[in-house]
Order: structure tokens, then C-alpha cells, then sequence
């Protein structure tokens, strides 16, 4: 349990600067006879690129969340019994703190997305379908401070599901 919380902190920190350190753009290798419309410009594929990124970091995040979640229950319903050492406990009280960190800044990350997409003229055609996944972050982050960690883990599925229809209206 405490490699897991170990890793899963590890790769927020690796995400959030991955995120935030990503300067290059991404261009694809199609031939000059491509059907595509013109490529867009430099400010709509970074856009695209945020977009991108939140939905890996999310998925990421998501992905080890599980593994940890079911630790978490393990220990509640062992505490339930009465079976589970103080150290244990201790151990899954700090797991639950780093997931509901971990949440917040998801939601931080995804409110900067957000006002990027708001406050920036070439993206604000997009924001109308980006507007609230942050709000679905907070539902998240309030879940999680009720124990909830499963259902958090499905609300930040349907903001994936949301970051993901916002990718594919930019393409």
C-alpha cells in the first residue's frame, strides 16, 4: 500500500510537470495530399495539446486510483472488524489524504484548463463544451472527503468523457 501511494504521488508530480514543461508542438506525418482541412494554428494545437494532456494525466491517475481505493477499502473493513493494527490504519488514513490531494489538484489543473480555454480568443468557441470539468473535479474532491473514493473515481471518468468530446470538437 505504501508503494502505491509512493508511485501515485510520483507520477502526479511527473505528470503535472510534463504538463506544464510540454513547449514543443506536435505535428503528424501525413502526406501533402491529406483530405484535412489546413493545420491550425499554433495557439488551437496547444490548446489541443492541454486537452490532450489532462486526459492522460487523468487516465493515469485513474489507473493507480484503483489499485488504491480497493487498498483503502480492505483496511475500512478490516477497522470495521476490528482486525486492522494502528499502523495499518495510520498508514491508510495517510493514502487517503494523498488521494484527496492528489484530487485537488486534478481539479486545480483542470480549472487552469478552463480559464486558459475561457480567457484565450482562438479557443473560446470550445470552452462552451470545456465549461464544468472542473466542477466535476470538485464533485471528485468532495467525494473523496466523504470517504467516497470509488465514485470519485467514476466522476473523473465522466470528466475524461468530457475532455475527450472537447478534443474531438477541436479536431
Amino acid at each position: 500500500m505504501k508503494r502505491l501511494t509512493v508511485l501515485l504521488i510520483a507520477i502526479l508530480l511527473l505528470c503535472s510537470a510534463n504538463a506544464l514543461g510540454q513547449t514543443r508542438k506536435r505535428t503528424s506525418r501525413t502526406s501533402s495530399r491529406a483530405t484535412k482541412p489546413a493545420p491550425s494554428s499554433g495557439i488551437h494545437q496547444a490548446g489541443k495539446t492541454r486537452v490532450a494532456d489532462q486526459i492522460k494525466n487523468l487516465t493515469r491517475f485513474l489507473y493507480l486510483l484503483g489499485g488504491v481505493a480497493k487498498g483503502i477499502e480492505a483496511v475500512d473493513e478490516a477497522e470495521r472488524r476490528k482486525e486492522a493494527s494502528p499502523t495499518i490504519m495510520e498508514q491508510a488514513k495517510k493514502n487517503k489524504d494523498t488521494v484527496r490531494t492528489s484530487i485537488k489538484s486534478v481539479r486545480e489543473g483542470l480549472d487552469a484548463l478552463e480559464i486558459h480555454f475561457r480567457t484565450t480568443p482562438e479557443l473560446q468557441r470550445y470552452y462552451i463544451k470545456l465549461a464544468g470539468v472542473a466542477s466535476g473535479a470538485a464533485t471528485a474532491e468532495d467525494q473523496a472527503g466523504a470517504n467516497q473514493f470509488d465514485r470519485a473515481g467514476r466522476s473523473l471518468l465522466d470528466v475524461v468523457n468530457r475532455l475527450t468530446n472537447v478534443l474531438m470538437e477541436m479536431n
